[in-house]
């Protein structure tokens, strides 16, 4: 299960720089987690000074669809 980025989100970048996997990617107005890269480590959720990240499984059904739509757009590694 990956981790959700939800409206609440800045563009702070604390998640980037405590991802140890470098799952973000900037959308145009937040950051958005790629699931194929995220380990699900939870360190994002904890650093995260908006709380705009939270496991999928808690996360609302329109950020989930959200950041499944926004990997289909991310760049090839």
């Amino acid at each position: 299960m990956v981790s959700v980025v939800n409206d609440s989100c800045i563009k702070c970048k604390t998640c980037t720089e405590v991802c140890p996997v470098d799952a973000f990617h900037e959308a145009d107005d937040m950051l958005v987690i790629d699931p194929d890269t995220c380990i699900d480590c939870g360190v994002c959720i904890s650093e995260c000074p908006q709380e705009a990240i939270t496991p999928e499984d808690d996360a609302e059904e329109k950020w989930i669809k959200y950041a499944q739509e926004n990997a289909k757009n991310l760049p090839a590694a």
